[in-house]
């Protein structure tokens, strides 16, 4: 978890989290993400911040589903959709995937982060992914292609050359957290279940 946390910190050129109490804690300094604190498992301190916290736009996140404690939680907390922190121990699995025509591939690199992108012919970004390489793992963050470029297969063909970054680096061990749309595209790459991966937050 905490080598995932600092992953995504260094994507998103942040603060490195702390450890709080037996979680951890991320100041994200945006508007409608004030903070995060991340927890492995439900236990006291998560429910004590749970009470605890009246600001806005601070979020909690627990490896467990919101059924496990939604009945445990003051009512001021609204859940956000769910999340899956996913893993893949093994060189992933690629059907044959070629760039289309009129796409061309994109590389950069910021602290430990490589950054793909695919473009088109008139600099259009069309989908992006970023790797975060964190002592034997590596942190795969912020996949996303443009609506009117999808289902062409891009998200997997920015997975392949991230994958390959990582293979360079002697570096098997992957993780992400996957939205429910993404979850598809992982699994049929061959990524595991490792958690459910559920935020709160207080909006208002």
């Amino acid at each position: 978890m905490e080598k995932w946390l600092k992953g995504w910190s260094l994507s998103r050129g942040l603060p490195l989290p702390v450890q709080y109490q037996s979680g951890f804690k991320v100041d994200v300094g945006e508007e409608n993400q004030k903070s995060r604190y991340v927890f492995t498992e439900l236990n006291n301190d998560f429910f004590q911040l749970a009470e605890l916290i009246d600001e806005s736009w601070v979020f909690l996140k627990v490896c467990a589903s919101f059924d496990e404690f939604k009945d445990k939680i003051p009512g001021k907390w609204q859940v956000q959709p769910q999340g899956y922190m996913m893993s893949c121990f093994h060189p992933m699995n690629f059907p044959a995937v070629n760039l289309p025509n009129g796409y061309r591939l994109e590389l950069d690199q910021y602290n430990s982060t490589f950054v793909v992108k695919i473009v088109t012919k008139n600099n259009e970004l069309a989908s992006i992914g970023r790797l975060a390489i964190v002592e034997d793992l590596a942190v795969y963050d912020r996949i996303s292609t443009e609506n009117n470029h999808k289902r062409k297969g891009l998200a997997t063909f920015v997975m392949k050359e991230l994958e390959k970054i990582a293979l360079s680096k002697g570096i098997y061990n992957n993780f992400l957290v996957a939205t429910e749309q993404g979850k598809t595209l992982y699994e049929s790459l061959g990524w595991k279940l490792y958690s459910f991966y559920t935020s709160i937050v207080i909006s208002s």
